[in-house]
């Protein structure tokens, strides 16, 4: 069963959240270490810090590649920055690309996000925080803060650095004597669980933990034909967008085109607009080299004749500064020219600028879990219902369709969690996706009801996922009708364990929400039963089985139970266990005597013939066992409807290591419920759904439980 320290963990982490924690202004601290509290320690003592969370040494490096016995591990030695050089500096002359060449790690993905960064200074010190230095109250101790799956947090490193040969293993900077993206690396590793867990990744990965933000990625060989309005409003949303060229051997690398554009190299995106050319309206497109020169030469670029032929106020307002590594050229040459767009949509606390339109955001966190919410894909109609659900109520069409026809733009972004510190484990990223459906126009405006196998075995999605894929985070815009829509995530493969995170993007306000059920049992009234109303056959069978006494113990309880069972050869089962039959005789037991009497066996007895039925109802292929999503609907068959969580917490507490449900262990749960809503509602009279308890009632429920 889940362990009571796991639940009490999630539910101090929602108030915490419900607090404003994991915002950027209240970041988590990371493994509850606080960098103010631990420097002016260090300062006070006089010592320098050694991190014990992420001590230096070879667990820090990696498991494999960079592991204990690896040749590129060997003569490691982990030293501070003023054992390297006689004046090391944290940022000298502000952040700028130089300060960030590759070691021995493949981890460019990250440098390249890194890179992209120093161009925008204001998100550049949400994640380094001023203030830091190897001058003033220096004491070997470092911050950064790192955005993770919804929330920022604030990491703490200390400075000691691997090194080879008296020279940095990792990142480090032209400038030999700065240290701010070394060190900023080291967070990002220990986050992450060592440096090898690095190795490999998108670009994207970075940009959203250093803004926050949620990244599209488009082929622009196969780009959506409104493909220049969606990089207009990113770029009034105050969006980062990369464009590239991709290459098609290693020798294609940098290596410069006719027109002076240069393949495999990262450019920005900084402004569109339409001039009239000619008569004619023109779609420009500016771009920039980060290098700070090698500029495109085609049409559209500086001084080219292009510019003699429009108005001369847009000519003075667009034209720039000869070879700065910001240039102009026609959307239609760039769409010609480039392979490939990022854009990074920066969530409403990164944007500080008023005139820029802002997403409305929702974030969400769940979790696939096997035999409760792991259902897999639409490919697997018997178990994808069961995966978890959120609906999103679009009521108002864009201001700006693009077209004419009227839609609502949203952006779905599903991420995986924590799947880089699986590695080491062996573990990776899963491939996952989603698929959104349209409500019934019928059902719109009903309650949040987690919809059943029937609704997606009759109905289509209106959009889903490009593609299932082995990413961090799979996201989509979408533009659909003004209506209510469900959002289904999944792994590819059912029975995929990992916990994610699910944002929801949408350009105009919208109701979204996770579809659950609402916690209810529906317990029938107890069964007022005489022994005058009780057949004389069943008298005579208990009077046998109980004994002189007419009573029956839990003892004789478990025989009697496991003897009619065994009868029952469509039935797989280990047995009642004195623990189950316990349970029972406390659900039924009135007068505290622990052992039940004629009339308190036989209303037990009603009880278990009908779950018996609906036992064999949901057995569906006949197996004498259930799987963990039939006892789903099993249980809403005997009244009790539980929420996701709580599935989870059934399916840990009585599955077996296949996700099979025996009859015995059917029964128990169905006791274990019904004693605990019984006794709820004992403590809640009203009905309030509330209910206090003193300390002495608490234990007496647990114990009994």
């Amino acid at each position: 069963m889940m362990p009571f320290g796991g639940i009490a963990a999630r539910l101090e982490r929602d108030r915490l959240r419900a607090e404003g924690v994991g915002q950027h202004h209240n970041a988590v601290k990371y493994l509850n270490q606080d960098y103010e509290a631990l420097k002016q320690e260090c300062i006070e003592s006089g010592t320098l810090f050694r991190d014990p969370q992420f001590p230096a040494g070879p667990s820090a490096l990696g498991f494999k590649e960079l592991g204990p016995h690896s040749s590129k591990t060997r003569g490691v030695e982990w030293k501070r920055p003023s054992e390297l050089v006689g004046d090391p500096q944290f940022i000298v002359g502000g952040a700028t690309r130089t300060d960030i060449c590759q070691g021995a790690l493949g981890d460019c993905w990250l440098l390249a996000a890194i890179g992209s960064l120093t161009l925008n200074e204001e998100l550049l010190h949400r994640v380094v925080p001023h203030g830091q230095s190897f001058q003033e109250d220096y004491a070997g101790i470092f911050h950064f803060q790192i955005w993770q799956f919804g929330e920022w947090v604030d990491v703490v490193v200390d400075d000691l650095l691997p090194t080879k040969d008296g020279e940095l293993l990792f990142v480090h900077s032209a400038e030999c004597t700065e240290f701010w993206s070394a060190l900023l690396e080291k967070a990002y590793a220990k986050l992450n669980g060592c440096y090898e867990a690095l190795s490999g990744g998108s670009t994207t990965e970075g940009f959203e933990d250093f803004t926050g933000g949620v990244a599209e990625m488009y082929d622009l060989k196969r780009a959506p034909r409104n493909m220049g309005h969606i990089i207009r409003k990113a770029l009034e949303r105050g969006s980062l967008l990369g464009c590239s060229i991709d290459i098609t051997s290693a020798f294609d690398m940098e290596a410069v085109t006719f027109k002076k554009l240069v393949k495999g190299h990262a450019y920005s995106v900084t402004a569109f607009r339409d001039v009239n050319y000619r008569g004619q309206q023109e779609q420009l497109i500016r771009i920039r080299n980060p290098w700070g020169q090698v500029e495109w030469t085609g049409a559209w670029s500086d001084g080219s004749p292009e510019w003699d032929n429009i108005d001369p106020s847009d000519r003075e307002e667009l034209q720039l500064k000869m070879e700065d590594g910001e240039f102009w050229m026609s959307f239609r040459d760039f769409m010609r020219e480039f392979s490939r767009l990022e854009i990074c949509n920066l969530t409403p606390d990164a944007l500080t600028k008023d005139e820029l339109s802002r997403w409305h955001t929702q974030v969400f966190e769940g979790t696939w879990r096997r035999g409760s919410t792991a259902g897999g894909c639409r490919n697997h109609p018997a178990t994808f219902w069961i995966n978890p659900q959120f609906k999103i109520k679009l009521l108002e069409e864009d201001d700006d369709p693009g077209d004419d026809e009227v839609a609502c733009s949203f952006l779905v972004a599903l991420m995986q969690k924590h799947r880089r510190r699986e590695r080491r484990l062996g573990g990776d990223m899963h491939t996952i996706g989603f698929a959104v459906y349209e409500v019934p126009e019928e059902a719109q405006g009903s309650q949040n009801v987690h919809l059943k196998k029937d609704f997606f075995l009759r109905n289509q999605s209106r959009a889903r996922s490009e593609t299932f894929i082995n990413l961090r985070e799979v996201s989509n815009q979408i533009r659909l009708p003004p209506g209510e829509y469900i959002v289904v995530p999944s792994t590819f493969e059912p029975h995929k364990e990992a916990d994610f995170v699910l944002r929801v993007f949408t350009e105009k306000q919208s109701d979204t929400a996770e579809l659950d059920e609402e916690i209810s049992a529906d317990l029938a009234d107890e069964e007022e039963i005489t022994e005058d109303d009780i057949e004389d056959g069943f008298k005579n069978m208990f009077q046998q089985l109980a004994g002189e006494d007419m009573e029956i113990s839990v003892f004789e309880l478990r025989t009697i139970l496991n003897r009619v069972i065994a009868r029952h050869k469509d039935l797989k089962t280990d047995g009642f266990s004195l623990d189950s039959c316990r349970n029972m005789v406390n659900l039924m037991d009135k007068d505290g005597s622990a052992r039940l009497g004629l009339v308190e066996f036989q209303i037990l007895w009603n009880k278990i013939r009908s779950w018996l039925t609906i036992f064999r109802q949901h057995d569906l292929d006949k197996s004498g066992t259930m799987s963990a999503y039939e006892m789903r609907m099993a249980l809403e068959s005997a009244g009790f409807r539980l929420n996701n969580k709580l599935h989870q917490v059934v399916v840990a507490r009585y599955a077996d290591a296949e996700m099979g449900v025996d009859f015995d262990n059917f029964v128990c749960c169905l006791v274990k419920l019904e004693a605990m809503f019984r006794f709820f509602r004992s403590m809640d009279p009203e009905g309030t759904g509330s209910a206090v308890m003193n300390f002495a009632e608490w234990l007496l429920l647990t114990m009994c439980g």
